[in-house]
């Protein structure tokens, strides 16, 4: 993960502290609140002489993601005490299930279009983004979109839930794919850090085959089916490097009996220790299955990558999205 931006940090702590200066003069009894301003301006000042996030205790640096979080800690997690582990390992539970509740259902079926997707977390919680939606107004049509936002961890996971409210908030069928993109581009840039970015697929799919696409840096969609196999490479920048970003569609067709896959860099860039699983196994192992049905087709390549790592823990989220459209 990026090194914690503290020129971008200093100015959201000095507006904390006008605000919590402002509450303690009007404030009857504002002892609690001169305590967190006490806070704030020893965060500032290890701002200024360069001590910022370096732990109190080991004096090594403090995980970047937890004070994207909370810019007020001092310790990094090695030192936490038994109070603090146990409300630290409660938020990640209650972070856990909210992100859950935010994943769309395990099985999309409209028309003759089917979806499924497996969202696999590294730890407790992920920075990966996907959705799928089908469109009350046109059942025929169904969004679906596949991110990863920069880092991992708390902070990671709070992006990608933001990118999941901005998405649903732009309603994305009222608009074409690459509008929808340019929106959800500027809300994402102008809410976030500049250290943090999203790389992403949306797009649209229809039961009769129209495909239209927008890759913002992210992992190659590929259709595949009995004719073969195509790849769709990025056409755009992530999502909050520029706010002012624009974006084009890609259009196609999905053919009848051909399943479009999408999948996070957790897939591509899994290591064994020797080598990654890499690209070509990717095309490799969804090109081989064209026949499945999307459930199946996920298990499977969820399967053949655990024989790749053989036994070896996953090092980074990853997601899988199948989509069919039956032939």
């Amino acid at each position: 993960m990026p090194p914690i931006d503290v020129n971008a940090l200093r100015p959201q702590l000095e507006d904390r502290r006008q605000r919590l200066d402002a509450m303690i003069r009007e404030v009857p009894d504002a002892t609690h609140l001169v305590g967190l301003l006490q806070e704030v301006d020893s965060a500032l000042e290890r701002i200024e002489d360069g001590s910022y996030g370096i732990c109190d205790v080991c004096h090594d640096a403090i995980e970047a993601d937890r004070l994207q979080v909370d810019p007020l800690i001092r310790v990094c997690l090695d030192h936490l005490d038994t109070s603090q582990q146990r409300v630290l390992e409660q938020d990640l539970e209650l972070a856990s299930r909210i992100q859950n509740a935010l994943l769309p259902e395990k099985k999309v079926v409209t028309g003759d279009i089917s979806a499924a997707f497996r969202y696999l977390p590294a730890g407790p919680v992920s920075g990966d983004y996907c959705d799928l939606i089908v469109n009350q107004k046109d059942p025929e049509t169904v969004l679906f979109v596949v991110g990863d936002v920069s880092g991992k961890g708390i902070a990671a996971s709070l992006l990608m839930s933001h990118l999941h409210a901005v998405f649903h908030s732009l309603n994305g069928f009222d608009r074409p794919v690459n509008d929808l993109m340019e929106h959800a581009n500027r809300l994402f840039c102008e809410s976030t850090l500049s250290t943090h970015f999203a790389t992403l697929v949306c797009g649209l799919v229809t039961t009769s085959g129209t495909l239209h696409l927008c890759n913002a840096g992210h992992c190659p969609p590929v259709v595949i089916g009995p004719e073969g196999t195509r790849t769709f490479k990025a056409n755009g920048l992530p999502l909050g490097m520029f706010c002012q970003t624009t974006y084009t569609i890609t259009e196609a067709t999905l053919p009848s009996g051909s399943t479009l896959f999408l999948y996070t860099d957790g897939l591509n860039e899994a290591n064994n220790g020797e080598e990654e699983y890499g690209e070509e196994r990717v095309l490799e192992a969804v090109g081989s299955r064209h026949a499945l049905a999307p459930e199946a087709l996920l298990d499977a390549v969820s399967g053949n990558v655990d024989t790749f790592l053989a036994g070896r823990p996953r090092s980074d989220d990853f997601t899988l999205m199948a989509i069919r459209r039956a032939g």
